[in-house]
């Protein structure tokens, strides 16, 4: 009889992400490359965990066709190097793939059906743009379920504006500064390359170099830059390239483990989950998905807001952020809050962005034992959230100043 178990982040590494298109530096590097690169790159860090002990690998990729397709999970898989007893599998649930993945395999080894094993995304949104292939039902529009614009995630954005006037775009223009200001500063630190998986690549005269950052990290930006922004959503809209996450490419990885495996395999995992949550709202106004998967998630964990003492939201959109922030009663410039920057400076490339966020609040952990809890979160495309709350294994109780 298999026995309920904690379930541990062991550790997590990503490629850097680079700026989708042709002039982004994965321009002539395959998705699924990206993919078994951060994949490599895990399993060497964490060599005591012996590649057969792997029970399944999940990846997620919000378009799955070309070299995003064929069952990523097992192809990566074996591309990686794993052996062939490991299997895989696929997953999409649009920007929430990583996070899904991970929360899967975690339900997995939660009931004691698996002891290790891998999740996390790819995006390569050059090749790939989102929606591209895909082929809507008419029915949704026709019968009005869905307004049309629900599948322009800017549009969506724009709406939140609509609904919550307090909520300005100079609030917005800010929040985008300040993301770029706290990714440089977390740079210039050396917080954020020691989880990145350096990636060979190839420029478009077939030069090779070496991607060791992330490429579309814009630290000067100032308020004056962002009020002349264009507003491409709708005309004199509040939403703009410097208050959204960019086009991005990009693959991320993490190890999960049960806790009959952490100390049979003498692991120090970095995170302990300790509940997870989904919800739906509006597609037309997804990016408050967050708050409805926030508040199930704390539920479950028997917490309130005012436990968690690290934030990693994805920026998808700044106003995406404040509002959830606004909904709980937290500042725009919490310290709590993505203090590293985020989606805003280094990119969103969709379905590998969850595990994104896992690594850096791993990272913070270790820095902060004064913090007991913490939480990852981000809003879906059709009007979905996700959100996880994880267990520091580094806290000690004292309060620091």
């Amino acid at each position: 009889m298999a026995d309920i178990s904690d379930v541990f982040f062991v550790d997590g590494m990503r490629t850097p992400f680079g700026r989708a298109g042709e002039k982004g530096m994965y321009w002539n590097t395959r998705s699924d490359d990206l993919a078994v690169k951060a994949t490599i790159g895990l399993m060497e860090r964490n060599a005591a965990v012996p590649k057969d002990r792997i029970d399944d690998v999940a990846i997620a990729a919000t378009s799955q066709t070309g070299d995003q397709g064929l069952t990523l999970g097992r192809s990566v898989a074996i591309l990686a190097g794993l052996p062939q007893s490991v299997p895989g599998f696929a997953i999409d649930r649009m920007c929430a793939g990583a996070m899904t993945s991970v929360t899967t395999m975690a339900a997995s080894i939660g009931v004691g059906m698996y002891d290790v094993a891998l999740a996390g995304g790819v995006e390569h949104m050059g090749r790939h743009p989102i929606g591209t292939n895909a082929d809507p039902n008419p029915r949704f529009v026709a019968e009005k379920m869905v307004d049309p614009g629900a599948l322009n995630m800017g549009v969506t954005a724009e709406r939140i504006f609509d609904r919550f006037p307090h909520l300005t775009k100079e609030r917005s223009d800010r929040f985008g500064m300040l993301s770029q200001q706290k990714a440089q500063r977390a740079y210039d630190a050396g917080k954020i390359q020691p989880d990145l998986v350096s990636v060979a690549i190839k420029d478009a005269d077939g030069a090779w170099g070496l991607a060791t950052e992330d490429e579309g990290r814009r630290p000067q930006t100032t308020m004056a830059d962002l009020a002349g922004l264009k507003t491409p959503f709708r005309p004199h809209g509040r939403v703009t390239a410097g208050t959204s996450s960019p086009l991005t490419d990009g693959a991320t990885m993490s190890l999960l483990a049960g806790g009959g495996a952490v100390k049979e395999l003498g692991l120090t995992p970095k995170m302990r989950m300790v509940s997870f949550a989904y919800a739906g709202v509006q597609p037309e106004i997804m990016g408050i998905g967050p708050i409805p998967s926030t508040e199930k998630a704390l539920r479950k964990a028997g917490l309130t807001i005012s436990d968690i003492g690290l934030f990693e939201l994805n920026e998808a959109f700044a106003i995406q952020v404040i509002s959830l922030l606004d909904h709980f009663g937290i500042d725009d410039d919490d310290p709590r809050v993505n203090a590293w920057g985020g989606a805003i400076a280094v990119g969103h490339p969709l379905a590998a962005s969850g595990v994104r966020l896992m690594i850096q609040l791993a990272a913070q952990f270790a820095e902060r034992p004064d913090v007991r809890y913490g939480l990852t979160a981000m809003c879906v495309g059709l009007g979905q959230g996700g959100s996880v709350i994880w267990e520091n294994p580094h806290y000690d109780g004292k309060k620091r100043k």
